[in-house]
């Protein structure tokens, strides 16, 4: 028989599925009671095959029943930031055709905010945790459906909306399949097989991020469907993250380099607190991880520590810890079921150890930008798509990224890539977070900018930016050297540790226009 979660909660209902953040457990028989009663309440206002739902829930239980929910009964599902602002949530919700809306109470206000205007008629507006005025309780959704198995399933989909850094996010959308749901889930669940995951019970995957990300998706997703117990996290604190690692023995979570550089950042005698020995595959991806970083984290947790690339359109690359340390810097080599380019900018391809754009192709189901044709074909190189990361392949076919092509910095005629100057300036005990970018410099183009945010109990100062420089000089040839430091109590960054970039740049643009 096929696996996937609802044939793995269908012959052994008692297994332990889902650790919500304040701790409340709930088996997967729950689990599948729960998500059925959806599809039957869902389907009783209307929905078909191909409808979209769209959320906007912090991470536990309410984000797996409709994650589940959906993909068994041919829906879409977009997940939303709750950190947008109401036309932000609106521009997604009206542009993804909701049918429906789920807000949880604590985001009431954004999502007042979002539906005004909106053509979501009030009985298809459902509150989670608690009541919110014009919504209704989610519970009068489920009231007196059944949690019987439902008829005429098929795959749904998640349609994540990329991050909007030019102009308006935009939906992934791939086609549905019609295909057998749960042999689906079980060819989705062997996606964990790339990093060594089998799909068994006994593993434990910490949900370390909002599950309004595409990685949440694909691996907790993927990992429920293998039949293992998902953990979530609400707010993401390093040791909070240590102490579930050995509350719950996690065997395999993803992570960002963010999490790293403050997890190695809190003292040794809290560090040694917690046993770790659980964890078996921590993979980490959606930035670049400096070298230095990445070296502490497997003298900690040992060769566990996974690398891949790839973007919500797809990927990818996959570097394990072995090749890591063989190639230090990499990202890897093409997944079996992705191939990889590198051209220029007149799109021909490059020879290996030349920088230029990175294009990949996936042989799986190709995607679209939902509504937009001409964006969708502007990212194509005869069936190829780029994110626009710069990068090289070695000759025996490891990638090594080096940047965005949107934050490199053209300064004098010589390109430069802020995340190397990240890496360095990271390195330093002193700092906790930095950020490079180029700024308007009318003799050379651009300047290099850094800010930077300091590590408790450290003090900025114009001596300390100097101390920061000369920390440099044996790392960095110093055309790379940042020509202003400014100190920021605190960075720009998603929860998940993304870095956004452009609330620092943009404002020294305005009224200018960059190179690149």
């Amino acid at each position: 028989m096929a696996g996937g979660f609802w044939v793995h909660a269908t012959e052994d209902p008692s297994y332990l599925a889902v650790v919500d953040p304040d701790g409340t457990e709930y088996s997967a028989g729950e689990l599948l009671a729960r998500s059925n009663r959806l599809v039957h309440g869902l389907r009783g206002l209307g929905l078909q095959p191909g409808d979209a739902i769209a959320a906007m829930l912090p991470n536990g239980i309410a984000p797996v029943e409709l994650f589940l929910a959906a993909t068994q009964a041919g829906f879409y599902l977009t997940p939303i930031n709750f950190h947008l602002t109401g036309p932000e949530i609106a521009y997604i919700v009206e542009d993804c055709e909701a049918k429906t809306l789920f807000v949880h109470q604590r985001y009431a206000e954004t999502g007042i905010a979002a539906v005004e205007g909106l053509d979501i008629p009030a009985v298809a507006r459902f509150s989670v945790g608690g009541a919110i005025p014009g919504f209704r309780p989610v519970e009068e959704l489920l009231e007196g459906q059944p949690d019987t198995r439902p008829d005429d399933r098929r795959p749904g989909q998640t349609m994540h909306y990329t991050s909007g850094t030019t102009g308006q996010p935009k939906g992934v959308r791939r086609t549905l399949v019609d295909a057998d749901v749960d042999v689906s889930a079980e060819m989705n669940s062997l996606f964990l097989m790339l990093f060594g995951i089998p799909p068994q019970g006994g593993n434990v995957h910490l949900v370390t991020s909002p599950n309004y990300h595409t990685a949440v998706t694909t691996f907790g997703g993927n990992a429920l469907h293998a039949g293992h117990t998902l953990v979530f996290m609400d707010k993401w604190q390093p040791e909070d993250t240590l102490e579930k690692i050995q509350r719950y023995g996690v065997t395999h979570t993803h992570m960002v380099p963010t999490q790293f550089h403050r997890m190695l950042a809190l003292p040794e005698e809290v560090r040694a607190k917690y046993d770790v020995s659980s964890m078996q595959w921590a993979i980490h991806a959606a930035a670049p991880c400096p070298i230095e970083v990445k070296t502490k984290m497997l003298d900690w947790w040992g060769p566990v520590i996974y690398e891949y690339y790839a973007a919500t359109e797809g990927g990818g690359t996959l570097a394990t810890p072995e090749q890591w340390l063989e190639h230090p810097g990499t990202v890897g080599t093409a997944w079996p079921i992705s191939t990889l380019r590198i051209v220029d900018d007149e799109f021909n391809d490059v020879e290996a150890g030349t920088p230029g754009t990175v294009y990949m192709k996936m042989d799986t189901a190709q995607f679209e930008y939902k509504g937009d044709k001409a964006k969708t074909e502007e990212n194509r190189l005869d069936g190829f798509f780029t994110v626009g990361d710069i990068g090289y392949l070695t000759d025996d076919g490891y990638l090594f990224l080096c940047d965005r092509k949107s934050d490199m910095i053209i300064s004098g005629g010589v390109n430069i890539y802020p995340a190397e100057i990240e890496g360095e300036i990271l390195t330093n005990p002193i700092v906790a977070d930095a950020a490079v970018f180029g700024i308007p410099d009318d003799d050379w183009g651009e300047q290099i900018k850094a800010v930077i945010e300091l590590a408790p109990g450290v003090e900025p100062s114009d001596a300390l930016a100097e101390e920061i420089l000369e920390y440099l000089r044996p790392r960095l040839a110093k055309y790379k050297w940042p020509k202003t430091i400014d100190f920021s109590d605190a960075l720009p960054r998603e929860p998940t540790g993304k870095l956004l970039k452009r609330k620092l740049r943009d404002p020294y643009w305005e009224g200018r226009e960059r190179a690149i």
